[in-house]
């Protein structure tokens, strides 16, 4: 395992649509166990290949119970219901935004050995099913935000709300 650089937004491989997953070999297990030591070590919610440079559908999201789901080749099949709040993105470090996500995301994925599977989430971990697929279509979260907060203002906002 090893950790990856992070890419930052102004990155082209951002912006770009990531090619399915078609070969589960080592390469792509691999790069599994270096998205999770990556995002363990940033303290991130969810990492996806791109955002290290790989231009493949595989992402990483934190679950419920703190596990790292492995999804590859996901697409949400469901969803239901609607948040709004902070979202903020390893590749935009410092900045958040208020953005609109489905309450709950039922998604379909592959694991490392091409097994198809489920799995559900919901506020957060919904959150980030939606957050995370975005990226593998060449998407970030800014393009649902009207401003992004430092996160100085972010910390000035929520201790004005605990007051």
């Amino acid at each position: 395992m090893a950790l990856r650089t992070i890419l930052t937004d102004g990155d082209p491989a951002l912006h770009k649509a990531c090619r399915p997953v078609t070969n589960f070999d080592q390469r792509l297990h691999d790069l599994l166990d270096d998205l999770k030591e990556t995002l363990a070590n940033a303290n991130g919610a969810g990492l996806a290949a791109p955002q290290v440079g790989i231009l493949r559908r595989a992402v990483v999201v934190v679950d419920a119970e703190d596990n790292m789901l492995e999804l590859v080749n996901p697409e949400i099949i469901s969803q239901e219901g609607e948040q709004e709040g902070f979202e903020g993105c390893l590749s935009v470090p410092g900045r958040w935004g208020v953005v609109k996500r489905p309450m709950k995301v039922r998604v379909r994925a592959q694991d490392r050995d091409g097994n198809f599977f489920e799995a559900e989430g919901e506020e957060i971990v919904a959150r980030c099913f939606c957050h995370e697929i975005e990226h593998l279509d060449g998407h970030l979260f800014t393009e649902h935000t009207d401003r992004l907060y430092t996160t100085e203002e972010l910390d000035q906002m929520m201790e004005e709300q605990g007051e």
